[in-house]
């Protein structure tokens, strides 16, 4: 080897390494972790979640992929330690009771707690339009326990296939659940479900991160922001979610 040429082989190795070691960084795969199953995530990785935090973290340089806990409290604890690098749709306000929480302040989208009926359609402008009918919903969905508290006519299990189970064998009026996923759910067990309109409630969710990915918090929702300008959220939005709508 040509002794003289050896300082600047070495600068040249020197970058390489540091070309690796960034490009390293770059395609680290982030986790972020939920309780939705499909059309949110789905194991071919095609769900509104899985193609959105996709892109969006695609934007800023990084790689992020989706992964669901059965237990919804599993998902939160685990991107609160940093086994998991996040947490995706959920509330305002985690930051209290998970310290280690760093909300991507752009939502994900509103998410809509409605009701599905067979064979009765009626406004939903409150709670109180449930009045007259059996009622079925989720053991742990605090939003329908908190505002069905005392109501006699109401059943509650323990999934979502039980829970339309009921309303397909007739021994429920009416079942309570998140639109898009109930709409997923109606449709994959061929039930005509009529959806009652307004939303009973709606909830703003959003992605949180693990503090120590904290400087990718403004990037991700300056992407998420863009995304939402350029259309791109909105062609993933109709062919994951929208979709449903007309597939009954």
């Amino acid at each position: 080897m040509n002794m003289s040429r050896l300082p600047r082989f070495l600068r040249l190795c020197a970058s390489l390494c540091v070309f690796c070691a960034i490009h390293a960084q770059a395609a680290e795969t982030l986790v972020i972790s939920t309780g939705n199953g499909p059309p949110f995530t789905t194991p071919q990785r095609d769900g509104f979640f899985d193609q959105l935090l996709a892109e969006a973290f695609r934007r800023v340089g990084s790689q992020a992929e989706m992964r669901v806990h059965e237990s919804s409290e599993r998902a939160l604890i685990n991107a609160n330690l940093g086994i998991d690098d996040g947490v995706a749709a959920r509330i305002k306000g985690l930051e209290v009771q998970y310290p280690n929480f760093v909300r991507v302040p752009e939502k994900l989208f509103d998410n809509d707690f409605v009701a599905y009926s067979l064979h009765f359609e009626f406004a939903t402008p409150d709670w109180q339009s449930l009045a007259p009918y059996h009622v079925a919903y989720l053991i742990g969905w605090k939003i329908f326990e908190n505002n069905l508290a005392g109501k006699r006519e109401a059943t509650q299990v323990k999934d979502a296939a039980q829970l339309f189970s009921l309303l397909q064998q007739e021994r429920t009026d009416v079942v309570l659940y998140e639109r898009w996923q109930g709409l997923w759910r109606a449709r994959a067990m061929g039930l005509p479900v009529k959806t009652m309109e307004p939303p009973l409630a709606r909830q703003e969710m959003y992605c949180y991160l693990n503090r120590k990915h904290a400087e990718l918090v403004p990037k991700v929702a300056a992407a998420l922001a863009a995304m939402k300008r350029d259309g791109s959220y909105q062609r993933i939005f109709d062919a994951t979610l929208t979709s449903l709508v007309g597939n009954k």
